[in-house]
């Protein structure tokens, strides 16, 4: 006979009183402090209270699911649960937006009873970053799941709320939870557990009632874009002037193609100067009217829009004078150290990682000479093994960040460079392919162009990219002349990115060849 567990007499078994929540935490965001907050939080307040937490998968320097459950106090200690069930939680506290998501996949969220009470905010999982292309999940659709999966959802950007405080994301959520009335307890409770914590406890409570205010007033019910940055241009008159009839040709193009156009513009001129500016617009217009040619008004000038966009990507590679010019600049110091947040009277150090080829380096050097290294076996192995190493440079310091800005100075060199001849080489070959194509299939035109977003950094990172590319391009031109060419180019691009191996596109390369 199997023995049966039977709950001793006037031992809790369950109660209408009881309430439950998880909350679902990333790595270093304070999941433990909001728990640990929670908890005194009940028991403050007369409540029998207990946590436990349960470590996930290092994704995203680990995430953490900690579970409360407490209910008014009563003569017999009650009998709590170590975990949250799928359909048995009240409230559940999400410190970024997949992690509501992953909440609302478990089932812990339902429409019956559940408050969902997320920041809006990404911490982008090592699944998301590694992939070539945008590997980001859509926020905005998790959004509405969780929306629709929840008998109330607060939602908005808690972090941001946080970091304006100084403070932690936990401090957010703490105030979210006060604002949304999910719990019974009064504000000052909330307050004083806050202040009995003794640490941060100013910084804590501006984050706290800057989230309660907006939980309480239904501020968070929807992602707010952030408003549009209005460019402003300085610097010497004549440089403006030329700026201004660069902006001025831009206003003559139709609107769907001057929108893509002004912001490939800014990255080039931003990259080198308003001269090669000038040459990016020439081309832009020219690809204008090969589009108004084939038909393209009728199709929105899908042609000129990613010629527009991909031209100027094309343009602004990444060689070491770029690496150098952008790890130099103010901007990129001051955020770095809006990103590190030191204390006051901290010292920040900086240390850049570098780890450049042989063909970067030699890259730089004026067209013969880099030539005829090239050229030389022996001579390029020679200086490979010299260079390519990684290395650490302090930019800090002063030596380090004379190295970098010097080297960052020599943009007006660039276009005299190895490297510059090696990429103007393949443009002229890649847009060669494109307007080909455009005299027989618009498609297949705008989608060797978009071919172009498979080539990024440099380095290996760039030679993988040109690699996957000069394979992508090779199918196209074996899918010459059938109908869905354009769509099969789209399918190996969507591969491409879909890995940093090329094995899922060398797949979809097979089954192109399978029916031809």
């Amino acid at each position: 006979m199997t023995d049966q567990f039977v709950l001793p007499e006037g031992s809790f078994s369950r109660s209408d009183d009881m309430i439950k929540l998880s909350i679902h935490a990333v790595g270093g965001q304070g999941g433990g402090v909001l728990t640990s907050w929670i908890v005194a939080l009940a028991e403050a307040n007369g409540y029998h209270a207990q946590s436990t937490s349960v470590p996930g998968l290092a994704q995203r320097t680990g995430t953490t699911i900690y579970y409360v459950e407490m209910l008014p106090q009563t003569a017999a200690e009650p009998v709590l649960a170590l975990m949250p069930a799928p359909g048995d939680v009240d409230v559940v506290i999400a410190s970024e937006m997949m992690e509501a998501g992953r909440a609302v996949e478990r089932g812990f969220v339902t429409k019956e009873r559940t408050t969902l009470i997320t920041s809006t905010h990404r911490v982008f999982a090592t699944s998301e970053k590694i992939i070539p292309g945008d590997g980001r999940a859509n926020r905005d659709q998790v959004l509405d799941l969780t929306r629709q999966a929840a008998k109330r959802s607060v939602a908005f950007d808690m972090h941001d709320m946080a970091k304006r405080a100084k403070s932690h994301v936990s401090a957010s959520l703490f105030g979210a939870l006060a604002g949304s009335g999910a719990l019974p307890f009064s504000l000052d409770s909330y307050v004083a557990v806050i202040e009995a914590s003794g640490r941060g406890v100013t910084a804590s409570l501006a984050a706290f009632h800057a989230a309660r205010a907006a939980a309480a007033e239904g501020a968070g019910d929807s992602i707010q874009a952030a408003p549009a940055k209005r460019l402003t241009v300085t610097g010497p008159s004549a440089r403006r002037r030329r700026w201004d009839a660069l902006v001025a040709r831009v206003d003559a193009l139709p609107p769907p193609v001057a929108a893509m156009a002004g912001a490939g513009l800014r990255k080039v001129v931003n990259f080198q100067n308003e001269a090669l500016g000038a040459d990016y617009l020439a081309a832009v217009e020219h690809a204008l009217e090969m589009d108004k040619g084939a038909g393209g008004a009728a199709k929105g000038y899908a042609y000129s829009e990613t010629f527009s966009k991909y031209l100027a990507n094309a343009l602004c590679y990444d060689d070491l004078i770029r690496v150098a010019d952008l790890k130099t600049r103010a901007a990129r110091f001051a955020r770095v150290r809006d990103h590190a947040d030191p204390a006051n009277g901290a010292v920040l150090r900086t240390t850049e990682y570098m780890h450049p080829r042989a063909e970067e380096v030699v890259g730089l050097f004026p067209v013969g000479l880099g030539r005829r290294i090239e050229a030389a076996p022996r001579l390029f192995a020679w200086i490979d093994r010299r260079v390519n190493k990684g290395r650490r440079y302090r930019s800090d310091g002063l030596w380090a960040f004379l190295a970098l800005y010097v080297l960052g100075g020599l943009k007006p060199i660039r276009r005299f460079t190895l490297r510059d001849q090696q990429e103007r080489a393949h443009r002229d070959a890649w847009l060669a392919r494109a307007s080909s194509a455009l005299r027989q299939d618009y498609d297949l035109a705008v989608e060797i162009l978009a071919c172009q977003r498979l080539i990024k950094g440099y380095s290996d990172t760039h030679a993988r990219g040109q690699s996957k590319f000069a394979l992508v391009l090779e199918g196209a031109r074996k899918l010459e002349g059938r109908m869905d060419a354009a769509d099969w180019v789209r399918r190996m691009r969507v591969a491409a990115l879909s890995d940093p191996s090329d094995g899922p596109l060398r797949d979809t390369l097979k089954t192109i060849d399978s029916f031809l």
